[in-house]
């Protein structure tokens, strides 16, 4: 197995595609915490999100690392808290600071990679940090070297977009799979875990707020890392899936690191085997990962749009279809003011529009019905290749 890296938006920072979300580390002793963490560097991850305020799974993850820090990006949490040993929130600023602080104490660092906002879901939330102290604190700590970048959680694509757009963060963690990506953008994260609510949810097409979030973080060079990839493992389950039949692991990841700015997809392992099993999307075969045949019945919305899945290749071009078209649809957002950035990633690409030779081929496997031939077309009419 070979990793795969993705730099995260103007950082420079390069992020395994695959990471791991530390919930799996919690309640556990040195040794069983020492062994995940080394199966998850020994296969190259990198990324790490620690987002519990418990202090001896903190202080177990430092000693896990030590001596090897650099090999380490750490998400931090800002307004992590807990109350008798129980996740909680806050946004207090003496609360905030007492907790984000104690990563360095409990880790035995000096640095925290990612501050990371906690938990941005409402305008209330939004308001505390953004248009409050929390703000000027996170800045402060970027400014001393105590974290490299800002960056925010949320799991409403509204408040993504609202955070992503005051030009602060560079990195957002957000909640990525398919059954998100149908849910009304005012649903909240209670209630797609909510067995018996969550199936009034499902709409069976994407919700255009979640797909503009993901162009508008492409557009502004915001990456995201994703949580609830596996719907808590409720896509891999018969019983539980919408979709008729049950998604793999690898499918599921694959959905997620195929969305626009997505550079990583942080999934929790309670135990090495479950990092090592993981680590086998790199081994698999492009069919093993694919997940349209799966959602192509719930398409919906998705009909006609590309869902970046590259289903259509092999293009006798070697045109990345889906590399292309996510351009394309970034360009097609403002026609007359495209992002600079989005022709330049356009042009650096090693085919373009310019190369179709509308053989259909593509067409022809795309499970979504898009219309790549007047795809390439329009290309070339707004980028000129």
């Amino acid at each position: 197995m070979n990793m795969q890296y993705r730099t995260i938006g103007k950082t420079g920072i390069k992020a395994g595609i695959i990471g791991l979300g530390c919930e799996g580390l919690l309640n556990k002793p040195f040794g069983e915490v020492e062994k995940i963490t080394g199966a998850a560097l020994d296969g190259g991850m990198n990324m790490f999100d620690f987002f519990s305020p418990n202090k001896e799974a903190r202080s177990n993850f430092g000693k896990a690392i030590k001596g090897k820090r650099d090999k380490v990006f750490i998400q931090g949490h800002i307004g992590s808290t807990d109350i008798h040993e129980q996740n909680d929130l806050s946004r207090d600023l003496g609360t905030c600071k007492k907790y984000f602080e104690s990563y360095l104490t409990d880790m035995g660092t000096d640095y925290i990679d990612f501050g990371m906002f906690f938990f941005v879901d409402t305008p209330e939330d939004f308001k505390a940090i953004f248009e409050g102290e929390l703000l000027n604190y996170a800045q402060g700590l970027k400014k001393k070297g105590i974290i490299r970048a800002i960056g925010a959680g949320s799991h409403n694509s509204e408040i993504a977009q609202r955070i992503v757009k005051t030009g602060v963060v560079d990195l957002i963690m957000f909640s990525v799979n398919p059954v998100f990506d149908m849910a009304p953008a005012e649903a909240d994260i209670y209630q797609m875990f909510d067995d018996e609510k969550s199936k009034n949810l499902f709409t069976a097409k994407i919700q255009p707020q979640r797909a503009s979030l993901y162009r508008l973080c492409e557009e502004k060079e915001v990456g995201i890392t994703t949580m609830k990839t596996l719907h808590a493992g409720r896509l891999l389950s018969p019983d539980l899936t919408p979709f008729g039949s049950p998604l793999t692991p690898a499918q599921c990841i694959h959905y997620a690191l195929t969305r626009p700015a997505v550079v990583s997809t942080l999934i929790g392992c309670k135990n090495p085997e479950e990092v090592k099993d993981t680590l086998r999307y790199f081994d698999m075969k492009d069919e093993e990962k694919d997940y349209s045949d799966i959602i192509k019945n719930y398409q919906g919305e998705y009909k006609g749009n590309c869902m970046y899945c590259n289903h259509c290749l092999p293009c006798p071009s070697h045109i990345d279809v889906a590399a292309l078209t996510k351009y394309l649809d970034l360009a097609r957002q403002n026609e007359k003011d495209i992002a600079p950035t989005v022709t330049q990633h356009y042009k650096a690409l090693s085919k373009h529009g310019s190369d179709c030779i509308s053989c259909g081929s593509c067409e022809k496997r795309c499970p979504f019905s898009v219309p790549v031939i007047k795809n390439m077309a329009k290309a070339v009419e707004l980028f000129g290749i």
